[in-house]
């Protein structure tokens, strides 16, 4: 299967697309501070235990004043803000990927009612995703958590029941394509209930451009919760991720202390970046569309 896929098309113009092989580096970096993140770095920035105010906001090493301990320097309460940035970027993606997983399993759920049985049940799910697409995904999901309080879960929440549209108006449109096909036709003639066939013969078929929306709607959902977490309305201090770490630097930002926010920042700017890049990579790849 590894030969066959070395072989592949697919591989070989992945190999010629410069932009695919940097964002899939990027991605591999973050991928290792997510796996082992802590192993990392010497210091629990959240144990308070081995936490010493005397080590308050030291510059980054290579500036005066800097501490070989802390390569990017320290903030407030002594933490090592490397070791803060790997933490705070498990949170970020794990909440990312969990919540774009969420929104693709109900997603793609209510697209394929939607375009499999159409009717009453297509036009009042349709209806709802228009409602929501009229307004930004930003304000939905501030407005979300304004009402259920900070938290991991609320932000997953509040992440899903944005993101779950574009997955099910993409799923809707290939299943309308899929539906009248002369295979799905002859399934139905033979006796297959409407779940086996949604299951066997449809969703193989609408699973592509998926791929592309999940990837790229990952680094959205963490761009999303990074601004919630700045405006104080994500996660809680105990669970810091990228975002609430910039708005902790944020505050000090102006009185010269710029490290404590702006490499939490590049971080998260770096993430987003390789996501985007391999995911125009898929795009161009897993749309025949554009081929």
């Amino acid at each position: 299967m590894m030969t066959a896929f070395f072989s592949s098309e697919f591989f070989a113009n992945y190999r010629r697309n410069g932009s695919a092989i940097a964002g899939s580096i990027i991605l591999v970096f973050f991928a290792i501070i997510v796996l082992a993140g802590p192993l990392l770095v010497s210091q629990d920035p959240y144990d308070i235990a081995s936490l010493d105010l005397m080590d308050s906001y030291k510059p980054p090493a290579w500036l005066e004043g800097g501490d070989p301990r802390f390569l990017l320097g320290t903030d407030g309460q002594g933490r090592d803000v490397l070791a803060a940035i790997f933490y705070g970027t498990r949170i970020s993606v794990m909440i990312g990927v969990t919540a774009m997983v969420c929104s693709l399993l109900l997603g793609t759920f209510v697209g394929l009612l939607a375009g499999y049985f159409g009717g009453r049940i297509d036009a009042f799910i349709m209806r709802i995703a228009d409602i929501q697409l009229s307004f930004p995904s930003m304000l939905i999901a501030l407005f979300l958590m304004s009402a259920f309080g900070t938290g991991i879960d609320k932000v997953l929440i509040a992440l899903t029941a944005v993101g779950w549209v574009v997955y099910a108006r993409t799923v809707r449109g290939q299943t309308l394509s899929e539906v009248g096909r002369e295979y799905v036709q002859a399934a139905r003639v033979s006796g297959l209930r409407d779940g086996k066939i949604i299951r066997r013969h449809i969703l193989p078929n609408v699973t592509t451009p998926l791929i592309v929306v999940a990837t790229v709607q990952v680094g959205t959902f963490i761009l999303i919760e990074a601004s919630l977490s700045f405006l104080g309305v994500g996660v809680p201090i105990t669970q810091p991720s990228l975002g609430l770490l910039i708005k902790n630097g944020f505050d000090v930002l102006f009185s010269g202390l710029w490290w404590v926010s702006v490499f939490p920042g590049l971080f998260i700017m770096a993430l987003v970046f390789g996501i985007n890049l391999f995911g125009d990579f898929l795009r161009d790849e897993l749309n025949p569309r554009l081929k």
